[in-house]
Parts: C-alpha cells; structure tokens; sequence
C-alpha cells in the first residue's frame, strides 16, 4: 500500500507496510500509483514506458526511463510496494497473555473547575463524588505489582477531577509505590494532571523530584480558556495558572510536561491557541480536539473539518518558520518517529486499555480506561478481587487495526493504531468501530508530521553543505 501526497511544497509517498517514507519529483510521484501492477509483474521498462504514455502523462521517454529505474530501485530495496507482514502477527498477537503496566488512579473524583466539555461531569463520572483512600491506592498499587509479571518499569497517573484535590494521598502513595521497588525489583513512573489552580512550591518541588511527568491543562488564549475551564462560579482560570505553568516549565528545563488544552466548535482556529502556549514559553505542547455528542453546542461536526484540516496545515508551516528562527517547540500530535517507533504489538493494538493500561476509580474499581469509568458493562473488578470480567478484557484484547474494517486500507494505521477504542465505542457503539471525523483529522496530522520531518531534515542538510 502506498500513500501520495503534496504538502508544504513536497512531494511525499508513504510505503505504509514498510514506513517507508520518499520525497520525489512530479514524475516519480505520478509514475508510482500507475505503475504499481505493473512492476510487481515484473514487467520491462519499455512496457512500463508505454502504459505511463497510455495514462497520458506530459514527459518524454527519457525521462520516464530514468524515473521507472528509481521506482524498480525501491521495490527491489524494499522500500516500496511492500506486502503486510504484520497481519501475521495476529494470532499471536491476540493469544499472549499481557501484564498490566499501567494504571491511571482516579485520585479525586471531584474538581474545582467546571469545564464545560469535561468528559467526568466535573469529576463524578457518571456517580457520586469521591476521594481515593490510601489503602485503595495502596491496593492498586500492589495489585499493579503482582500482575506486571517480569516487567520492570511501571507507570501511575494521578487523574480526576483534580488530583490536587487529595495531595497527601497522591503523595503517601509515591512514598509506598518507591518502598516497592526495591523489594519487588520495579520501577514507578508517577504522572500528574492538574488544571494548576492548587499547585503551589512545595507541591511543585515534590513533582520535579518523584514526578517523571505533569500534564497541565490549558486551552490557549485568554478567552477561548476561560470560556470552556471556568470555576463553578464562573470566573476564568486563565490568569491564575499562566504563571504557574510557566514556573513549572522553567523548573523542568522545558523538559518532561505537556500544557494539553482542548479546542472546540468554538475555537476552530486553534492553531492560534497552540501558537498563543508557544508564545508564553511553553516548548511541549497538545492541543486535541473535543469528543462530544453532536448535540452538545461545542461539539466539532463534520461540517468544521475542512477548517480544521487547514488550520493543521497552518501550524505545520509555521512551527517550522519558528524552528529555522531558533523558535522551536513541540507539538504532542506531529511527533512522529519514522526510524524507531513504537514496537510491533503498539503499531497494531495502540495504548493497552483493558489489557495493559487500567483505571482505578476512587472506590477501587477497574476499567479499561478513565472513559470506560462509570459505564458499568465495562467494569472489570476491583482492587479486592483482582480482575473479574476477563471476557471484557479478551473483546479489548482481540481489538486491533486488523479487526476495524476502516484500518484495512488506511494509510495512517500503524500511526494511529486503530484510534481510540472508547471514542469508537461512543460514535461507532463497538469497540472495533471507528470515530470518523477522529480519523480525517488523525490523517492530516500524519501527513503534517511527516512534511515537518522533510523540511527540517532538508534544511538541516543544506546547513551542512
């Protein structure tokens, strides 16, 4: 499977099985498409000159020749017109039996902001307001430790609600899970969210010592921020966690934070937002677009994508004019790795929920992940009884790009892994559906990703002439 495509000025082909990705001149970009039966025939060059003739194509014989022979050079490399060999990895891919590596703990089930799209009504996900004990941690935690098997390095996020809301437990939990590591030879990776309205130094100096992430929440401009993350009397927050988010930053050296923000049917120029973080210092950066029911007013309709999808192209060409200015910065969504990359398993599977990756709400319940909370066909077990519903976990383990009849043929799929399953589950009721509109935008950042690699690795290669 190829994908071709024209963007910042390049042209681009993605040999999606292999990731091979080419930047080529017009004639090699509209011979490869055409040509692609033809040279897996093995067919000559001047059988190939003719069909490219028959198609019509305004280039002379010898310049067609020249272009076939560097088409031929990359099927005969492997590194274009390649044949899945991922799909049989399937079998053994469903029959493993995976630990659990992760747990997202829902610390607070309760917040002091009213987010208007906030997917956990204001931290109560479906139920009651809640704090998490310690002993329910404490249990979580030893439950993530029996069930990782031999894997060393595990990893704990401190979600909500507001995880600032129950401090001393998120604290006296990093305490136990650093008592463990030794004893048990594992290792814990602990991460906050927070929307910031609590943070303070001391809590800021634990963070920057036990913390090996943070994760800001933040939408942007002032006023596309204080629209959608106002407290509950509805005063903005924007002017509050500024400067505590740009404390955060500084103290991490620019390093290991994200400021994540959400736009919305509202903001659907959010290249101006991310820009906006840009412009206030921050260097890692995401901004993600909303998943609401089309009812709700903020919701972003398939009507808002061409928009979106040229404010994409919009961001792309400006972070690199910054970054040839010096300016550089991260953004969570076009960071691609085209020479390493996520194993085999992850291209195919994505993020683990119900299998890898748990929630664990306040009361110690077990989820596939902090979207599933509070839908109760999805509940697993508990902290108690370890996991109870294995028949869910084996559905969430048979779901991979294979089993999503819209993955087959998309070129983005061993990016993207099949998207998100709860997304799917919300807009497509089944797991192994699909969001669609999640999946144009997650195709246009893909694109996007890979014209920023061609930029920069062309210019930091004439830098070097």
């Amino acid at each position: 499977m190829v994908h071709c495509y024209r963007n910042g000025g390049y042209n681009i082909v993605m040999d999606v099985n292999s990731g091979g990705v080419h930047i080529v001149d017009d004639v090699v970009f509209d011979l490869i498409p055409l040509l692609e039966p033809h040279v897996k025939a093995g067919k000559s060059r001047e059988a190939m000159e003719l069909e490219a003739e028959k198609a019509g194509l305004p280039y002379d014989r010898e310049t067609l020749a020249e272009a076939i022979d560097e088409i031929a050079c990359l099927y005969e490399a492997d590194m274009l017109y390649t044949e899945d060999i991922y799909e049989s990895y399937i079998d053994n891919f469903k029959s493993r039996e995976p630990v659990v590596k992760a747990l997202c703990l829902h610390i607070a089930h309760d917040c002091n902001l009213a987010c208007r799209y906030c997917f956990a009504e204001e931290g109560e996900y479906h139920g009651r307001r809640a704090l998490m004990s310690f002993e329910v941690g404490k249990k979580a935690l030893d439950f993530l430790v029996r069930s990782s098997g031999s894997r060393v390095n595990l990893e704990v996020d401190f979600f909500g609600g507001e995880p600032l809301m129950n401090w001393q437990v998120v604290k006296d939990l990093v305490a136990y899970g650093r008592s463990l590591e030794e004893k048990f030879h594992k290792k814990f990776r602990f991460t906050l969210t927070t929307n910031g309205v609590l943070l303070n130094d001391d809590i800021l100096e634990f963070v920057n010592r036990e913390m090996g992430n943070i994760v800001l929440s933040i939408d942007g401009r002032k006023e596309v921020h204080d629209r959608m993350r106002p407290h509950r009397g509805g005063q903005g927050s924007y002017d509050e966690i500024v400067p505590k988010f740009q404390k955060v930053a500084q103290s991490r050296n620019q390093m290991n934070y994200y400021v994540r923000g959400t736009f919305t049917h509202h903001n659907l120029d959010f290249a101006s937002d991310v820009l906006h973080l840009a412009d206030l210092g921050f260097k890692q950066i995401s901004v993600e677009p909303v998943v609401a029911d089309e009812t709700e007013e903020y919701a972003i309709t398939q009507e808002d994508v061409p928009k979106l999808l040229s404010e994409y192209d919009r961001l792309a060409q400006e972070m690199i004019r910054r970054h040839k200015e010096g300016k550089g910065f991260n953004f969570f969504h076009f960071m691609i790795d085209l020479e390493g990359g996520p194993c085999v398993y992850k291209r195919l599977s994505g993020c683990g929920s119900g299998t890898e990756y748990l929630a664990v709400t306040p009361w110690g319940d077990f989820y596939p992940c902090h979207q599933f909370v509070g839908q109760e066909e999805f509940l697993l077990g508990n902290v108690d009884e370890g996991i109870v519903r294995k028949d869910v976990c084996d559905t969430f383990r048979e779901c991979n790009v294979y089993a999503k009849d819209a993955c087959k043929d998309c070129f983005a799929k061993f990016y993207c892994s099949g998207g998100c399953a709860a997304n799917a589950y919300n807009f497509a009721g089944n797991i192994n559906g699909t969001y669609d509109i999640g999946c144009q935008l997650q195709r246009k950042r893909v694109e996007c990703a890979i014209m920023i690699k061609a930029a920069l690795s062309e210019d930091a290669g004439q830098g070097e002439e």
